[in-house]
């Protein structure tokens, strides 16, 4: 869907966005799926040994380049917090405006 369409976003997202949007439209998850979902999550921790291994195997290569890693975690951390504040502010200013256009054109 990705590709035919041309969108800038992974197949994955896209199927994520739609199972989302079903899942509102439905208002419940359907049983078959609530049993899927809770087997993934009971090995959902097994996601995290390759990144165990793979910090283990790069240790060497970690440690020497520490100031660095660091210096991007900072960075980044940063920069997502800075823009989750201004996307947090531009939708609070854009509910307050459509709770008062609506008081206005209801009452």
């Amino acid at each position: 869907m990705a590709r035919t369409l041309a969108l800038p976003v992974p197949g994955p997202v896209i199927g994520l966005v739609l199972l989302f949007a079903v899942l509102i439209i439905r208002g419940k998850a359907p049983v078959s799926l609530t049993h899927t979902a809770n087997g993934l999550l009971d090995y959902l921790s097994l996601l995290y040994v390759p990144a165990g291994v793979g910090i283990m195997v790069n240790f060497a290569l970690i440690q020497k380049e520490w100031p660095a890693i660091l210096l991007t975690l900072i960075l980044s951390l940063t920069l997502t917090l800075i823009i989750t504040a201004f996307v947090m502010r531009w939708l609070i200013r854009m509910l307050a405006a459509k709770a008062a256009q609506r008081r206005v054109s209801h009452g």
